[in-house]
């Protein structure tokens, strides 16, 4: 089998009996999701940083324990790349290349904007999730599908937690 330009070097070639076509399927859609990971994380933290008004101790507390669930993927998804034999993510350059979820570099962003914000892109983050549990599940590989059903449902959690936190008093308009 004939490795491609993507293959990791002989010293870090981890053993896997996945095809080497598998292992840069996974390895490409879970480092998209590393670095979505990642950009979730920061932008979690600068509103957790930057968030004011009367409700700042619940939003501040709520996006403080969100930013930690996201940064604790992390570690997750870049170790499932290594464990099938893949290449992870090595900078924020490539992170700034391979992110779909947008930054915000506002000097203010009102709260419930804040939430809104965070929690279409925890929707965003599930639906790339599934794609790339399809991604696997063609693969066969069962360990990274588990691994994402844990990591969707933590994500919906999020986007419910955010949408109730971001209603308007006394109704259930978003």
């Amino acid at each position: 089998m004939t490795k491609s330009k993507s293959a990791v070097a002989a010293d870090l070639d981890t053993p896997t009996d996945l095809p080497q076509q598998s292992v840069e399927k996974i390895s490409a859609a879970l480092n998209t999701l590393l670095a979505d990971a990642f950009a979730l994380y920061l932008k979690t933290k600068n509103f957790h940083w930057h968030i004011s008004g009367r409700h700042f101790r619940d939003y501040h507390l709520m996006l403080d324990e969100q930013s930690d669930q996201i940064f604790a993927t992390t570690d997750q998804l870049a170790e499932r790349v290594r464990k099938v034999g893949g290449v992870t993510l090595k900078s924020i350059g490539q992170i700034a290349k391979l992110q779909t979820i947008e930054d915000n570099n506002e000097d203010y962003v009102p709260p419930r904007e804040m939430l809104r914000e965070l929690m279409n892109d925890n929707k965003k983050m599930a639906a790339a999730m599934r794609k790339a549990h399809e991604i696997v599940d063609d693969c066969k590989d069962a360990a990274t599908a588990g691994l994402l059903e844990n990591f969707i449902d933590e994500t919906e959690r999020r986007t419910w937690f955010l949408f109730e936190a971001s209603r308007q008093e006394g109704g259930n308009e978003a």
